[in-house]
């Protein structure tokens, strides 16, 4: 089963124990947002990636240490859990998420559906020649099942997001030299009016379940 949760920003100010969950790396991370919604934001998914991840594997929140290897050798990779479940965080307006899939690797992304100065020149960059997206929601829609299945191969917007072609049961077609050999699947998500949100793995489709997580917040801000 993968596991979405969902939940509003939290000011540091006001969850003094959120941020004393957090190691020395995401506390450095937090300082240097200098608008007071990104640092909410930042402060609400890392904190609750945490709480999700230590029940899952029965270990104090403030005592999970990820590796953050980057291609390159340094640590300012995609986060991962030795020994723990795939995770996946996004944030959006006053949304955060934290996808958990204990079978693999998980991609989970959410946008706040909006209009767009280009959206022509926008629809060029996300649809493949196979694709047509006619609105705002229509575009945002396919981009977040994209951004979701390219944070769950691993790559992220180094691919195109034109290189996939999907359709109504998944992914259609994959070209270009990184694409996975895989099978993959995607979902849509349900986090509130006014946004789109999906998420995306490898292998079979599990069983998806949407969860607020604003009271695991809530029991370790003070």
């Amino acid at each position: 089963m993968a596991v979405v949760w969902w939940a509003a920003p939290v000011a540091p100010a006001d969850a003094p124990g959120l941020v004393a969950v957090l190691d020395g790396h995401e506390r450095e991370r937090l300082t240097r947002f200098r608008k007071p919604a990104d640092q909410a934001r930042y402060l609400a998914a890392h904190a609750l990636v945490r709480l999700v991840l230590a029940d899952a594997v029965g270990a104090p929140p403030a005592a999970l240490v990820f590796d953050r290897t980057c291609r390159c050798g340094a640590q300012h990779g995609k986060p991962v859990l030795p020994g723990g479940p795939g995770f996946s965080l996004t944030h959006a307006g006053d949304l955060v998420g934290v996808a958990v899939h204990p079978a693999g690797a998980v991609g989970l992304d959410v946008e706040r559906v909006r209009e767009l100065a280009d959206l022509d020149g926008m629809l060029a960059h996300v649809c493949s020649a196979r694709e047509t997206a006619a609105d705002a929601d229509a575009f945002f829609t396919l981009w977040t099942r994209k951004e979701a299945l390219l944070k769950a191969v691993g790559t992220g917007l180094s691919t195109p997001m034109s290189a996939i072609t999907l359709g109504p049961d998944g992914v259609l077609d994959w070209t270009g030299d990184d694409a996975p050999r895989d099978p993959l699947w995607v979902a849509d998500l349900h986090p509130a009016p006014g946004y789109r949100a999906a998420v995306a793995g490898s292998g079979d489709r599990p069983e998806i379940t949407e969860e607020r997580g604003d009271g695991l917040l809530a029991a370790q801000a003070l």
